[in-house]
């Protein structure tokens, strides 16, 4: 049998993913990893290349993954040009044949099914393929491979390798050769998936006659091993790829590794799904002006066999090859900059990005491409600069790039020539036949100046803004301004809008804000409401967490962008002025005047075709859903009519909706429209726009988009909004604007929670996954979106639809009544809610009396709500007579299962001190555990009753130091949060007490940024660094990662097991304290039943479960809770609103606004002195809910806990709670028991996961430091470094931290002097007394979280004269160096990259130039920086200063001046004189050229600095200055009176 902790046997040799069974879907899977690239400039061959190369590859195997089997990685494989001595030595030994001369011939591995037989068909037809299109196959080789290393799961799936070899014609040029092959190669995949499963192995590595790419589910010190051609010394290449890949699944495929055929990708794709579906699309239209009719052979453009990289990579071949593009050139168009809001974009660039975003939509996400076709080789980085990039140049020629320094170890240092980094949006191009590095602005240039694309673009691009313009000024439009009608009760009604709807959500969006809320959502999912609702509401937002990052739209709108360009497009594989002649819609929310210039003019040949997107009532109530699929199918057939007539543009209208019309719901319009036009190849032929009355909060604007709209018009919102205006005294013009600005950036928030930039690329992705839709209403209207439960069809959203029409016309013709279903704020008689005034009433009592009567029926109301709320109130337990019932009294006692228990992560700052101390109180009396949430910890409580046992790691990093890490049980990293998952958030100022503003280390009176989580976590591999990170700083604790139940939170949750988490909690979409906008708590993350089990279900079929505590949090409120949880898989389990309920709370969802009128959730000193909770009321809440779950444990025959877990199988649907809409569902996936996809699996964890620590460079350090430490004396070592020495100091200052807590020692009271390249997070969490100097050159993360230690990086004395005079231009450290940090200093003699300096809060920092986004949401501390910034300086930087040395007058433009403002430092004499000892402190530590020429000439120096100063800082300073004054001269006064 297989051990423990292995995933289930498989299909032999089947390279492909286990099946969908359960919620596992390996259609779900994710990747990330680590590049390089190592080249001759000259493209000189050698061996030293390869061999590099692969060294690099090695020291990289941090960035890949394995599973539970270390021997089987998740996959590598290097990219070289073709070896031709090599190749013409064993084609001569092993074939007996001659190969052709150098570039005469192409060569290319092969995988081929083990079957002998399925192998022959497979070589049989890429043969045949290869010869129809009149190329010679010279022979098939079959490298030699050594299989001995490889681990079980490696080599139940090891492929058949072989090597084919192909003579080119004499009369074909390369290109053209490249472009034969790829013909054939398309063709022979094409044929073996008509051929079935038998040929499902079959897999074309690359067939070129440039390079060859060897890979396979291997680790990086595989691939050499593994493939004997590598390791031949005559194997030489002028240039190397290579990967290293990191999945979240253990199970092998061989094909996913990397290379590609042209690239390899270190990030993903968030648009995906609507790339693919675009490029399905354009097969309608695309014709290569190379293959003619032979073009149809290369379809599809796309597959979901495939990866994004796959994908991607699909799409470069098809650029390059069918279309004819220089391979950089189609990477440009893929991965645009971010154009539209750069202003120091020249124009002929502008012009360029603008007419290839009318070809083509850009493939958004978090991206460094390294790509190459022989003749280019090049690395290219998304707009957003997410994934690292450094690179060396030598004087001897050779170029190594990576995802970090330090890979090729042995590299003589005084061989370098230069240090750099890639950009964001920048590309590094290597062009062997120049043999030169391409700078990004020659490309570029030479890219935008083959066309006239400013001229064309001028010529043929429209504007809708513009066609409104003329049309007004021609008086063929209303005049803006002019009235507009109210809208009747009987129209609103009709459409869905409540009083809560105009009250809650439009009137606040009248003043350009999306509303909040707090206290998350406690009402039914769509498919179990009673009340009609939207079909939007059966959508939940997709968010990111783990795998890439959002993005925060407000700090960082430069890279982010609502115009989108519609209509038709061209043929995407030539190249004409034809191709942009677009309408460009400036945001996809449309005015009325913009619907009326559609609905009746033209505009330089733009005109619309007006699609009735209505049904008869009578129709509609006669035949239900069958009456609705016909109206969709009109629609459609009326669309694709349209398109065949040539009409540019389709409006779908609801606007002949009345008493005997139905309006269609518009989402299931505009989305089987949309599918239909993709199904038959039309949808790039015609713009897409919806006319609505149904359209009123952004969430409905955000699926009509994202599943195809190109805009709305929401015809009856904006009347809503312009009367509520006009009532109020208002102008109707300007609430009308207002409104359309916060719902378009709604959308730019929604959007950003995945991590996308652009409307264009947003539009149709479909970021969305349903609940409760049946198959045919996806099929028909969302085809690709995952609805894993089943649910309605087209008759029960018919019955609803009718529904809101008969509110709105009702059947007596009486004046109808608004709506106020009671969803917001429970109402008797309206919605349900889990949260009801009786359950709270009973449960507060029960907690305070300790009485089991009132707690049962607490626990009867729960349920009772349950059943109409949630899923797990679907579910019965037990009743199967699988086990008989044991007694009582043989049960785990209760005091053992509340340890199993934690409170919710509510920060100091959401809620009370009293509330914060009183939840820990309870949690330690208890033996559970308290979480501090994201604010932070008083450090006077680590030694006392009111210690969090968990410390929780959020993007504030709010009061992370070394001793905050090292005073805890568990260290919670929080990737999403159940109220607003992929969403940061703000603390305002007037919350922000003397106490919170020292435990977040920022200025009481100010307020504070919470950012998306995307500062450290851009991937899998990253997250895998920060618990890393976070288990050096506390080699005790447990390190827990929070996710939010979504869609592939299963294959996220074994990703991070696979990075070494201990603990993972999956938390509900519900939400909790956190205050967010609507939107986000009522439509983004999913149910914590379906996240649970997909989880368990996944990490069982992993074979990670055992590695990891399973927390479940969500809503959970009685024994039934967690029983249901634990069956699910759960171990632990988390509770919030139910532990604040007992200490008083009566929700009234205040806690954002600090009104909070019983003192837990306000920081207002007079009502906190209303909190009448005490730590026994959370005591005795638990215990009774341990007593309840005692019973059914009873019941079900379980005496442990453990014996529990997992066993969904005791689980079954209670008829009962079904109503109409609840028995569409298919709760089977989720009851799915987890032991019958890996028998051999256990159901909770038993093993600890390898950190490694031993093993850590600290740990060998440390018992020669150890004794200073103790005695509090002083110590001086010295220590190489390398690359894959990480999170140094992190250990030793844990060590500190035990010995001498938050003082620290005395400053450099423990030198540690380093030579060489520092991997990852250097000096993350460096106590106080310890200084470390680092001669060499850092990674990412240096600094990150700096707790009072000191920090210098300086250059290798090796580099010699001219290096060293000009360091200041070279690369010192990476990205995002000094996160978090609160206290210390750090001097970096050279440049840094991204993100420098983000959420410092009391750290001194100087370096000599950073890039995009530097200080962003800084709040305390000093920044120097003594060369140039990148882009959006100082976003959201609300405390402490920076200095710029700015001589060319360039800074202005790149800071980001929303909340700060500049000064001359010269001016002020206590400015130039505290920024002189920075670079003189700075001069000292480094020795830096820069600092030292600065302080040659002080003053001429000084007043070129820039000082950065936040506003509301200056005010708080300012305040906190008078009133010292008032108070001294107070003071003064009394003196002189006594």
């Amino acid at each position: 049998a297989p051990a423990r902790g292995a995933p289930p046997a498989r299909l032999a040799h089947s390279t492909r993913l286990p099946p969908k069974r359960g919620l596992y879907d390996p259609a779900l899977e994710k990747d990330s990893c680590g590049v390089g690239l190592v080249a001759h400039l000259k493209g000189v061959p050698s061996r030293a290349i390869v061999e590099d190369a692969g060294l690099a590859l090695v020291n990289m195997e941090h960035r890949g993954g394995c599973g539970c089997d270390p021997q089987s990685g998740d996959g590598a494989g290097i990219q070289t040009a073709l070896p031709h001595d090599f190749f013409e030595r064993v084609a001569r030994d092993d074939l007996g044949i001659t190969l052709p001369d150098r570039g005469a011939y192409a060569a290319g591995n092969v995988f081929l099914p083990v079957d002998e037989a399925a192998a022959g068909k497979a070589k049989a037809l890429l043969a045949g393929a290869v010869q129809a299109q009149g190329l010679e196959v010279l022979g098939w080789r079959r490298p030699k491979t050594d299989n001995s290393t490889l681990g079980a799961m490696s080599l139940e799936t090891e492929p058949l390798i072989e090597q084919l070899f192909v003579a080119k014609p004499p009369q074909l040029g390369s290109l053209d050769f490249e472009r034969e092959l790829y013909m054939a190669r398309r063709v022979a995949e094409n044929a073996a998936k008509a051929e079935g499963p038998a040929l499902d192995d079959f897999y074309v590595n690359s067939l070129s006659g440039r390079t060859i790419t060897y890979k396979g589910q291997l680790t990086t010190a595989q691939v050499f091993e593994y493939y004997d051609d590598l390791r031949s010394p005559d194997y030489m290449s002028h240039m190397a790829l290579v990967h290293s890949r990191f999945s979240t699944n253990t199970f092998p495929s061989w094909p996913r590794a990397q290379p590609n055929r042209m690239l390899c990708h270190n990030g993903e794709i968030n648009t995906l799904r609507g790339n693919k579906n675009m490029l399905t699309s354009r097969e309608g239209v695309a014709q290569s002006p190379y293959y003619g009719e032979r073009t149809r052979h290369l379809f599809p453009l796309a597959s979901d066999d495939h990866s994004d990289s796959g994908n991607f990579d699909m799409c470069v071949e098809l650029l390059a090859l069918a279309g004819g593009r220089p391979l950089h050139e189609a990477v440009m168009m893929m991965i645009p900059e971010a154009w539209q809001r750069n202003t120091e974009l020249p124009e002929w660039k502008r012009a360029f990005y603008e007419f290839h975003s009318c070809t083509m939509e850009p493939w958004d996400g978090p991206a460094m491409m390294a790509f190459t076709d022989g003749r280019f080789v090049g690395a290219n980085l998304d707009r957003n600069g997410l994934r690292p990039c450094r690179y060396y140049v030598t004087k001897d020629d050779h170029v190594i790039l990576a995802s970090e320094v330090g890979v090729v170890s042995h590299l003589d240092e005084s061989m370098v020539k230069y240090k750099g980094r890639l950009e964001p949006g920048r590309m590094f191009l290597i062009d062997f036949d120049k043999g030169a590095i391409l700078d990004d602005v020659a490309v570029k240039k030479e890219a935008a100046e083959a066309k006239p694309y400013a001229q064309w673009t001028a010529n043929n691009l429209a504007r809708l803004g513009e066609w409104v313009a003329t049309k007004t000024a021609a008086g063929e439009l209303p005049a803006a301004g002019a009235a507009v009608s109210p809208p009747t009760t009987a129209e609103l009604n009709a459409a869905g809008y409540t009083r809560e709807h105009q009250e809650m959500i439009l009137r606040p969006m009248i003043s350009g804000k999306e509303p909040l809320g707090s206290m998350g959502v406690d009402t039914p999912l769509a498919v179990l409401s009673e009340v009609p609702r939207m079909p939007a509401h059966y959508f939940k937002q997709l968010f990111a967490q783990v795998t890439n990052p959002p993005i925060d739209p407000i700090r960082e709108a430069s890279v982010m962008s609502l115009a989108c360009p519609v209509g038709p497009e061209g043929n995407l594989l030539s190249l004409d002025e034809t191709m942009c002649k677009r309408l460009v819609v400036d945001e996809p929310v449309l005015s009325l005047e913009a619907m009326a210039a559609l609905h009746t003019t033209t505009y330089k040949g733009w005109a619309a075709a007006l699609i009735d997107a209505t049904m008869d009532v009578a129709d509609a109530r006669a035949r239900g859903g069958a009456a609705l699929r016909d109206a969709i199918d009109r629609i459609c057939a009326q669309a694709k009519e349209a398109v065949g007539k040539g009409s540019p543009l389709i409006v779908l209208s609801d606007a002949k909706a009345s008493a005997d019309k139905l309006a269609v719901p518009s989402l299931l319009a505009a989305g089987a429209v949309h599918q239909a036009l993709i199904k038959d190849r039309l949808r790039t032929r015609v713009g897409l726009l919806v006319d609505t009355a149904d359209a009123k909060e952004v969430h409905d604007f955000a699926t009509l988009v994202g599943y195809g709209a190109d805009a709305v018009c929401p015809r009856l919102a904006m009347r809503a909004v312009a009367s509520m205006a006009e009532a109020d005294g208002k102008p109707a013009s300007t609430a009308m604007a207002s409104y359309q600005k916060a719902v378009s950036f709604g959308i730019l928030k929604v959007m950003s929670k995945m991590g996308i930039s652009t409307v264009q690329s947003y539009k149709g992705a479909q970021i969305f996954e349903a609940v409760g839709l049946g198959p045919e209403v996806i099929e028909t209207c969302f085809r690709g979106s995952t609805s894993r439960l089943g649910g309605v069809g087209f008759d029960e959203l018919c019955h609803d639809a009718l529904r809101f029409h008969a509110l709105g016309y009702p059947a007596n013709s009486r004046a109808p009544d608004a709506l106020n279903f009671g969803d917001y704020h429970w109402r008797d008689g309206g919605e349900a809610h889990y949260n009801t005034p009786a359950a709270m009433v009973a449960l507060q009592q029960a907690a305070r009396t300790n009485a089991r009567e009132a707690y049962a029926e607490y626990s009867r109301l729960v349920d009772a709500a349950n059943a109409k709320v949630a899923i797990r109130g679907l579910l019965k337990i037990g009743h199967d007579g699988l086990l008989p019932e044991v007694p009582l009294d043989e049960v785990e006692p209760a005091s053992s299962i509340v340890k199993r228990f934690a409170t919710g992560a509510m920060s100091l700052g959401s809620i009370s001190s009293e509330t914060h101390e009183a939840l820990a109180k309870a949690m330690n009396s208890l033996g559970g555990k308290s979480n501090t949430g994201e604010g932070g910890e008083d450090p006077l409580r680590f030694a006392d009753e009111r210690r969090s046992a968990i410390k929780q790691i959020a993007s504030g990093r709010f009061g992370v130091t070394s001793n905050y890490l090292t005073n805890a049980d568990e260290l919670q990293i929080k990737m999403a949060q159940g109220a607003k998952p992929g969403e940061g958030g703000e603390l305002p100022g007037y919350k922000v007490t003397e106490l919170i503003g020292k435990t977040r280390g920022t200025t009481p009176g100010v307020g504070l940024i919470s950012p998306p989580p995307h500062h450290d976590i851009y991937s899998i591999e990253d997250l895998a660094q920060l618990i890393h990170d976070l288990k050096s700083a506390n080699i005790d604790s447990r390190i827990s990662v929070k996710l939010v139940s979504e869609v592939g939170v299963g294959v996220v949750a074994a990703g991070v097991a696979k990075a070494k988490a201990d603990h993972i909690v999956i938390a509900g979409g519900d939400g909790g304290t956190g205050a967010a906008v609507w939107t986000s708590i009522k439509h983004a993350g999913m149910p914590m039943e379906i996240g649970l089990a997909e989880a368990h279900q996944t990490l069982v079929l992993n074979g990670l479960r055992s590695r990891v505590t399973l927390q479940a949090d969500g809503q959970l409120k009685s024994g039934r809770d967690v029983v249901v949880a634990a069956l699910l898989g759960a171990e632990e389990f988390g509770f919030a609103t139910a532990p604040l309920v007992a200490l008083g709370c009566i929700m009234m969802r205040k806690c954002h606004l600090n009104t909070c009128p019983v003192g837990i959730a306000t920081q207002d000193p007079e009502l906190r002195k209303k909190f009448a909770g005490q730590p026994e009321h959370v005591v005795n809440f638990f215990w009774m809910v341990a007593e309840e779950i005692r019973g059914y444990m009873a019941r079900l025959g379980y005496r442990t806990f453990t014996e529990m877990i997992g066993r969904a199988e005791r689980l079954s649907v209670d008829p009962d709670r079904l109503n109409a809409k609840a028995r569409t569902l298919d709760l089977s996936p989720v009851l799915m028991p987890a032991q019958a996809l890996n028998p051999d699996e256990t159901m909770y964890k038993v093993m600890q996961q390898d950190h490694g620590v031993p093993d850590r460079l600290d740990m060998k350090l440390l018992p020669k430091v150890r004794e200073a430490i103790d005695a509090g004396g002083q110590v001086v070592i010295e220590s190489p470094i390398t690359n894959v020495d990480r999170s140094f100091g992190a250990i030793i200052s844990n060590y500190l931290s035990k010995r001498h807590g938050e003082a620290g020692m005395p400053a450099g009271s423990l030198q540690i002097n380093l030579k060489g390249h520092a991997g990852q997070s250097l000096g993350f969490v460096l106590a106080r007394g310890i200084s470390v100097s680092l001669e060499g050159d850092a990674n990412d993360y240096c600094g990150k979280g700096l707790s009072g230690g000191e920090i210098a990086v300086h250059p290798s004395k090796e580099l010699g004269e001219e290096f060293l005079a000009n360091s200041e231009t070279q690369m010192i450290v990476g990205n995002t160096s000094l996160y978090g940090a609160t206290a210390g200093k750090a001097f970096f003699r050279g440049r840094a990259g991204e993100r420098f300096c983000v959420r410092n809060s009391g750290a001194l920092a100087v370096v000599e130039g950073v890039g995009d986004h530097g200080c962003e949401y800084m709040t305390g501390g000093r920044c120097v920086v003594l060369g140039s910034t990148g882009r959006n300086f100082a976003a959201g930087m609300s405390g402490g200063i920076a200095y710029v040395y700015d001589p060319e007058g360039a800074f202005p433009q790149r800071c980001n001046m929303e909340m700060v403002s500049l000064y001359n430092a010269g001016e002020d004499p206590a400015d130039s004189a505290e920024l002189r000892a920075y670079v003189q402190e700075h001069l000292d530590k480094t020795g830096s050229p820069k600092a030292a020429k600065l302080l040659a000439d002080w003053d001429a120096a000084a007043a070129r600095f820039v000082k950065v100063l936040p506003n509301d800082y200056a005010r708080v300073m300012a305040e906190m200055a008078a009133r010292g004054a008032l108070e001294a001269g107070a003071q003064a006064q009394q003196t002189r009176s006594a």
